[in-house]
């Protein structure tokens, strides 16, 4: 086991597992919902709804509740208050659908970090409803690879460093592997630690919301679980140089 990186963390949703095509779908359900009394297209409600989304994020967190409560709020708004008790019921339902929604591993992930927690010390590290997540980590069958789970409310440069130092390392024996440039890229490139990007073929528009180096020599980037444990060994590699 090479001395430079000590730890490996993994995020949860779209990195290990499918999720965002699960909101995707309550979307499309809700703006048919919204559709029955505006003109979808004309009335902005994809936008909108986004809007309060990003706005009650300091109010609701992430996850579904968060979004139920902005989709009832948008529906309200953008309706002009016509949006009838039942359909209001109709998209708690979508939450509660979300909320049950079976998790799904991404091919060969298991078997990714597996390989890579055989060289080294591997972490979860996800974030939204606690609840939610933790049913997660338990339905998936990988929490025995993982030697602590992390439910986190945020994911930026202050949360990980308060983990760096909770686990006692520094951040450049640190290598991040996630699907978000916002919340599992950037930040921990900040702090001067290495990130895996694994794009999801889906991601929410707030995850989209990075600014980072693509050429950046502590990033590297992959298509599928497959490639993991060799962009690992190449960071290894070089934080050992």
């Amino acid at each position: 086991m090479g001395n430079g990186i000590r730890m490996v963390a993994f995020d949860g949703d779209d990195t290990l597992w499918r999720s965002q095509d699960y909101f995707d779908a309550a979307q499309l359900e809700f703006e048919q919902i919204v559709g029955g009394y505006v003109d979808v297209t004309d009335a902005r409600v994809s936008e909108r709804l986004y809007a309060f989304e990003k706005a009650n994020l300091a109010w609701f967190g992430y996850g579904v509740k968060g979004m139920a409560l902005s989709m009832i709020e948008a529906a309200v708004e953008i309706t002009g208050q016509r949006v009838s008790a039942a359909d209001v019921s109709r998209i708690v339902g979508l939450a509660k659908d979300l909320l049950r929604h079976p998790v799904e591993l991404l091919p060969g992930i298991r078997d990714a970090v597996a390989a890579v927690a055989a060289r080294h010390d591997v972490v979860l590290i996800t974030k939204g409803d606690l609840f939610h997540q933790e049913a997660k980590v338990r339905d998936s069958g990988l929490a025995d690879l993982f030697r602590r789970i992390e439910i986190v409310s945020e994911k930026d440069p202050a949360t990980y460093a308060r983990l760096l130092e909770e686990f006692g390392i520094a951040a450049g024996q640190f290598v991040m592997v996630g699907n978000s440039l916002r919340s599992d890229i950037a930040p921990v490139l900040s702090l001067g630690g290495w990130g895996v990007h694994m794009p999801y073929h889906t991601t929410w528009s707030h995850e989209n919301e990075a600014s980072i180096d693509a050429g950046s020599e502590r990033m590297r980037s992959v298509h599928s679980p497959a490639g993991l444990p060799e962009a690992v060994a190449a960071i290894s590699a070089l934080a050992d140089a």
